[in-house]
């Protein structure tokens, strides 16, 4: 989906009108109309604030080009579950169960290694085959010094 198609469907499932949103915004109808005609693009810091207001990723609104893995324990990411900053924004590298108005919950990767170990064993899958996997795959995400990979 298109930025311009994916703002209509917010701004109508919120059922805002252009110039409504444009006043939360502080900008004019015209350049909502304009987005959503497809003929400009908002900017970076736009973008941030229809994130904000939207509680969606900027990610989302750009018709989610990629897709996002929690850097920290490779939870897949989607709206809902992004983390945020301390001034309410949305950070889209973790997930909100990792990192929280600008903390992380895990300031080790043993302290997220023995969570994961005990939430994560089920069934074929005993607790150690858990430890041992994440032990390998922790290492590749950013919070713990990797460079992110699993980001495409």
């Amino acid at each position: 989906m298109e930025t311009k198609d994916v703002l209509c469907k917010l701004r109508r499932a919120r059922n805002m009108t252009q110039g409504e949103l444009a006043e939360k915004l502080f900008v004019t109808r015209q350049a909502v109309s304009r987005w959503e005609n497809g003929e400009t693009t908002p900017g970076p810091d736009t973008l941030k604030a229809l994130s904000r207001l939207f509680d969606v990723s900027v990610n989302t609104l750009l018709g989610a080009p990629r897709k996002l893995f929690c850097q920290c324990c490779g939870m897949p990411l989607e709206d809902g579950l992004f983390s945020r900053e301390t001034d309410g924004s949305i950070n889209e590298d973790y997930c909100r169960w990792c990192y929280a108005d600008g903390k992380f919950a895990y300031n080790t990767q043993e302290e997220l290694l023995d969570f994961l170990e005990r939430h994560m064993a089920a069934p074929g899958q005993p607790p150690e085959q858990v430890r041992a996997f994440y032990a390998q795959f922790l290492p590749l995400l950013k919070r713990w010094g990797g460079d992110g990979g699993l980001q495409k």
